[in-house]
């Protein structure tokens, strides 16, 4: 009998703990409405903001914690939002200009840029193999005439050299994870490309101070002069066969100086040197924005003046006959010095 009775007892107990456990629940539900969940798209749900954020926190607590209703509303943008830690562009969740630039890399850089080297190497292996390379009309003399300095050779073969050795590394980074990855697997791949980064990095600077240098040599030589105009009317010859009196340097060369090494040049100094976060004489925050927009001018600037550098490798090697004793020895024939710098010929022998 009494063990029956404390048996209704406890039973009396838990029911009266539960009701009341499930009043108060109703009570507090009525008051305070469940907030859902976030959404899958990413925007949370209004109920997670609050309607007046200002008033949440007080004294030293809104001073140091604000309340910012933005990063609940807005996470897939630039605004930057309230970080207690030291790198404060942890404060954009999602940074959109991040997105655009990856798809300006990825999209019309890659292959824009892609075409117009492949464009420019099928260009000028098509003019050779239709036209070889440019032969003199007349035998070569055998009298040399003096055209660059050891010093000029020495500034110029280190200028070839380091451009070269960005160009290769520069297009292994760019398009390596095309067709570098594929065969020689992610972890070699990952461990050349760094090899590639630092040879890139380091070489760089030494390729800026190679075209001041040589900016300071030659820019006298390539100010407009007679000769210009005529020889850009008539494309330098290429298609009458005919050479264009021209003097130290001709119309094309002045352009690949002026365009091609020195704007181009100093430009993807420029951007590079923002990109290694060492340029000198100036205070420059080296945020997200900043390296998104000096990568997208480098990759540009340096495809472009590759582009470029091919035609001038290109005449300066193998398209046309003794082009490149000048650079190679500081010589050139007179035969070669009369047919294609006829101004700059004749004025040596006044």
């Amino acid at each position: 009998m009494k063990r029956s009775f404390s048996k209704v007892i406890r039973a009396l107990v838990m029911a009266a703990g539960l009701s009341l456990t499930l009043a108060s629940g109703v009570s507090f539900a009525e008051r305070a409405q469940m907030v859902p969940l976030p959404s899958p798209s990413g925007v949370d749900h209004p109920l997670y903001v609050p309607k007046n954020p200002d008033a949440l926190a007080k004294g030293t607590e809104a001073q140091a914690r604000p309340a910012n209703p933005s990063i609940f509303t807005d996470p897939n943008g630039d605004p930057e939002n309230y970080v207690s830690i030291p790198d404060k562009q942890a404060g954009v969740l999602i940074q959109r200009a991040g997105q655009e630039w990856r798809l300006i890399r990825n999209g019309i850089i890659t292959v824009y840029g892609g075409w117009l080297l492949a464009i420019a190497f099928f260009g000028i292996l098509a003019m050779y193999t239709i036209k070889g390379s440019i032969k003199l009309h007349e035998p070569l003399s055998g009298v040399k005439i003096k055209r660059f300095s050891a010093f000029d050779r020495l500034v110029h073969w280190t200028m070839a050299a380091s451009f070269l050795a960005l160009a290769f590394t520069g297009l292994l980074i760019l398009y390596g994870k095309y067709f570098a990855m594929p065969i020689m697997g992610g972890v070699a791949y990952g461990s050349f490309l760094m090899i590639c980064k630092n040879i890139h990095n380091f070489t760089g600077p030494l390729f800026t101070i190679c075209i001041v240098v040589f900016f300071l040599l030659f820019a006298h030589k390539n100010l407009p002069g007679k000769g210009d105009m005529q020889w850009f009317l008539s494309f330098g010859g290429m298609f009458s066969g005919k050479h264009v009196p021209a003097g130290f340097f001709n119309g094309g060369e002045k352009v690949w100086f002026w365009f091609g090494m020195t704007f181009l040049g100093l430009l993807v100094s420029a951007s590079g040197f923002v990109l290694d976060m060492i340029v000198p004489f100036m205070q420059i925050e080296y945020l997200r924005g900043t390296m998104q927009i000096a990568n997208i001018i480098h990759s540009s600037a340096a495809i472009l003046m590759t582009a470029m550098a091919m035609g001038h490798i290109y005449i300066g090697t193998i398209g046309m006959q003794g082009s490149i004793d000048g650079m190679k020895t500081g010589y050139v024939d007179a035969t070669w010095a009369k047919e294609h710098h006829e101004l700059w010929y004749d004025k040596l022998n006044k």
